[in-house]
């Protein structure tokens, strides 16, 4: 039988509670309220619809009867290849309420009595009342203790299963997570870098148009579509499209960026051997160790042992001509998603590149790599190269993707194979609208801007790192002919310091370091990018055996 027979073959043979089992399992997996649907078929065309099942890919289908204990049901349909879609913290609770008789439920109830509406507890299923709770914020994967307290004279059985899953829970959520008490509340300025720029003066504020330099040519202002808005709309600002297209003067900066890579290459040598000598004269009783020799101690490194290094996602977005917003065209673009192959591959990804994607396609892409099996791999990287603003990013048809909407899929919670390994975001896109004083190429943005999310970019699940091209509220550059400043800048340091063994951060320090010193033939405009994380560990890559790639 085809692939639609059987999903109605499974819908036939689901009883409604099977059903409901199967809706509560898929909550945080599906984009939408659930409650509407009443019958598997329903079920199974939202999941077809969102690519999280397919003909090709029917693992979740097999998880999800597996998990309702239907296995005669899978070997009969033949199904078979396994997956982790579904969080550890929603089978506990459809355990919970495989083990909770009707009696129990009805002494849950009225435990509940004074927290929940009396109404919806009325010929409510175990599964419902879970679900209540979790609406009323008094359930969720780190909040379980009302819930524990509730099944302690009920079925001390079960609190002991939660009591197990909390305890488990701990030890596998970085430190980020537990500090916030939940999975997914830490915003983007509590990890800000200490010395970000300060807003500008809002008469500083670009307009919304496109200003054009090309190549030998002289500064074209073209017609502003929007005036001065005050600063206290930024977050809401329909973002100008800035584009900037400068005429391209000799780098001057390559040899000093060679010399200073040189210097640090030098200066770590000299520092292990002074270590190593240290480690002779001062090893006596009265010797107190330095702070580097604490952190060297105290700070890991996440494994890099794994089958495959990850899956690397880009999603390279040129082609604006049919956007709902007024969008030019990327050029340069594909400069920088031919680098970030190229580097990528060398170190061992398995690299999947998506050209001009509307919204839906973006986070199609997103599900089902986040539905795929990470279990044989190392870490995971999504490199966007797109316009966009302080919210989010762009398709190509003019909708936004927030940020989050990109990282939320690979937590720990909703992608469990790829739990305590480093999760890496690079986005090429403004963040706003303003241009930092004294740099210039063409600015990524809603006409032309790159950006990001100053609140939500980055999740406070454990061992994710999004590093954006700039800091909150100012564009980022783009040179037609040479790619963007920041992927640019980020692939060379990444071929020049792997071999030396620096870890990222001291890579995306140098990234920051040398974007800095960039700038126009005038001198007048400048960017900062801005790492964000919450790793927990040092993200070191191992040496390629191949020759380094080279790059423009």
């Amino acid at each position: 039988m085809d692939f639609q027979e059987l999903l109605v073959h499974v819908d036939q043979a689901l009883s409604k509670d099977d059903v409901k089992a199967l809706l509560f399992l898929c909550t945080d997996i599906v984009v939408r309220d659930l409650s509407s649907l009443g019958s598997a078929k329903e079920l199974f065309a939202l999941l077809q619809d969102q690519d999280l099942l397919s003909a090709e890919r029917p693992f979740l289908l097999t998880e999800l009867l597996t998990i309702i204990h239907r296995t005669r049901l899978v070997r009969q349909l033949g199904l078979s290849g396994s997956t982790t879609s579904i969080s550890p913290y929603r089978m506990l609770l459809y355990e919970l309420s495989e083990g909770i008789t009707e009696e129990d439920l009805k002494k849950i109830k009225f435990l509940l009595r004074e927290k929940l509406p009396r109404k919806k507890l009325e010929k409510t299923t175990t599964l419902e009342v879970f679900l209540e709770m979790e609406h009323k914020d008094l359930l969720n994967e780190t909040k379980l203790n009302l819930l524990e307290e509730i099944m302690k004279p009920v079925c001390p059985m079960l609190q002991n299963k939660i009591k197990h899953f909390t305890e488990q829970n701990e030890t596998n959520r970085g430190p980020v997570t537990q500090e916030t008490g939940t999975g997914r509340s830490q915003s983007t300025s509590d990890l800000s870098v200490s010395n970000q720029m300060p807003l500008p003066k809002v008469s500083e504020r670009r307009s919304s148009c496109e200003i054009s330099i090309n190549f030998g040519e002289h500064l074209r202002p073209c017609h502003c579509s929007e005036g001065p808005q005050p600063l206290a709309q930024l977050s809401s600002l329909s973002p100008s499209n800035t584009s900037l297209d400068i005429p391209r003067v000799p780098d001057t900066t390559d040899e000093a960026q060679s010399a200073a890579l040189s210097l640090l290459t030098i200066k770590k040598g000299n520092s292990a051997a002074s270590k190593e000598k240290s480690g002779v004269e001062n090893s006596g009783p009265g010797h107190c160790p330095t702070a580097a020799e604490t952190n060297k101690e105290v700070v890991g490194k996440y494994p890099m042992v794994g089958v495959k290094r990850g899956f690397c996602l880009i999603v390279n977005n040129y082609d604006f001509s049919n956007s709902i917003k007024q969008l030019n065209n990327r050029e340069g673009t594909d400069i920088d998603q031919r680098c970030l192959e190229k580097v990528f591959k060398w170190l061992g990804f398995e690299v999947e590149t998506e050209k001009n994607c509307a919204r839906d396609k973006m986070l199609s892409v997103v599900q089902k790599l986040r539905t795929m099996d990470h279990s044989q791999m190392d870490c995971f990287v999504c490199c966007i190269l797109s316009h966009g603003q302080d919210r989010g990013v762009f398709g190509v048809d003019g909708q936004e993707v927030q940020l989050k909407e990109l990282t939320e899929p690979f937590s720990a919670l909703q992608c469990p194979s790829l739990r305590e390994k480093p999760k890496l975001f690079f986005i090429q896109a403004c963040q706003g609208t303003y241009e930092q004083q004294a740099v210039c190429i063409q600015s990524d943005g809603p006409v032309c801007s790159d950006a990001q999310v100053p609140k939500n970019s980055i999740p406070a699940d454990a061992d994710i790192l999004m590093s954006m091209a700039t800091v909150p509220h100012y564009v980022s550059y783009r040179d037609k002919k040479q790619g963007s400043w920041f992927i640019q800048l980020l692939c060379q340091n990444l071929v020049q310091m792997v071999p030396s063994g620096y870890h990222l951060m001291d890579i995306l320090t140098k990234v920051n370091a040398d974007v800095s010193q960039k700038t126009d033939s005038y001198g007048e405009k400048k960017q900062m990018p801005q790492p964000a994380f919450s790793l927990r560990k040092k993200v070191v890559f191992p040496i390629p055996r191949e020759r380094p790639p080279s790059l423009p």
